[in-house]
């Protein structure tokens, strides 16, 4: 197996740190992507409560066997909220203490027009111009979440942002976008440094014109998918990115993990 298995804390987002690490530890996982912990997305804080500043943080988990392969922030590159900047600047001396590597970011927007994606690229623009301007290794991946979800779209945006690595959410561009997972991973693969995975039938829930289930229960495909990612080499990070926090009538992280192990889902 070549890529790195982790879950989002969506899953389980009113762990404790310590929690999140024992459940990616029970089963076995490399890593962790953290989103929620202590019942909040405000890392930053919650971070700052917990373990006071962030080289005290990094002593404790240093040597640990988990990793942390990303901090989620909710930063949007096209019509952000105010504050939003501020807000994902906090983020950087917890990453930057904690050597993780990169920072979600959300895409935003809706149309993919011109207009869209040149704020897209200046936002990437004003990140990059700070990032060099105070060496900081962490760097963004944007999350194929709104605009971003066609590999065309993707394409149009990398012309306009050369560079700038790609959080690959496959139920958004199967579901949404209407894509072989197989034919979008072809057209982005150069760009993309992680990947979200979750399954799900088409049949609407409260939000969604689809329902999410346990991994292996429902229609997406990922055998294939593995199976291009083997055969690619892919070395990143693959979450299973489980959606309680959104969506209340999934079942524990703890019970899809659990399936996706005994279904060889992934």
């Amino acid at each position: 197996m070549s890529f790195l298995r982790c879950f989002s804390t969506l899953g389980c987002p009113d762990f404790s740190l310590a929690e999140v690490l024992a459940l990616a530890a029970k089963h076995g996982l490399e890593g962790v992507e953290l989103r929620a912990l202590g019942g909040t997305v405000e890392l930053p804080r919650y971070f700052a409560a917990q373990f006071g500043s962030p080289a005290a943080l990094a002593a404790k988990l240093r040597g640990g066997p988990i990793r942390i392969f990303s901090l989620d922030t909710s930063l949007h590159l096209v019509a952000r909220g105010p504050g939003e900047r501020e807000a994902f600047l906090e983020f950087l001396p917890w990453a930057e203490a904690l050597g993780v590597e990169r920072l979600r970011v959300f895409d935003g927007g809706k149309s993919g027009e011109a207009a869209e994606m040149a704020q897209a690229a200046d936002t990437v623009g004003w990140w990059r111009a700070l990032r060099r301007e105070r060496g900081w290794r962490a760097d963004i991946m944007v999350e194929t979440h709104d605009l971003l979800f066609t590999a065309a779209a993707i394409q149009r945006f990398h012309a306009v942002a050369p560079g700038t690595a790609i959080l690959w959410d496959t139920q958004h561009t199967w579901m949404k976008g209407g894509e072989d997972p197989v034919t979008t991973w072809q057209a982005i693969r150069a760009s993309v440094v992680h990947a979200h995975v979750k399954d799900s039938v088409r049949v609407p829930s409260a939000k969604h014109s689809w329902t999410y289930v346990l991994p292996g229960e429902g229609t997406f495909p990922m055998a294939p998918l593995l199976a291009t990612w083997r055969a690619d080499k892919f070395a990143g990070p693959v979450s299973l990115e489980w959606e309680k926090l959104w969506h209340p009538y999934l079942a524990p992280l703890d019970e899809a993990l659990t399936a996706a192990k005994a279904k060889a889902w992934w």
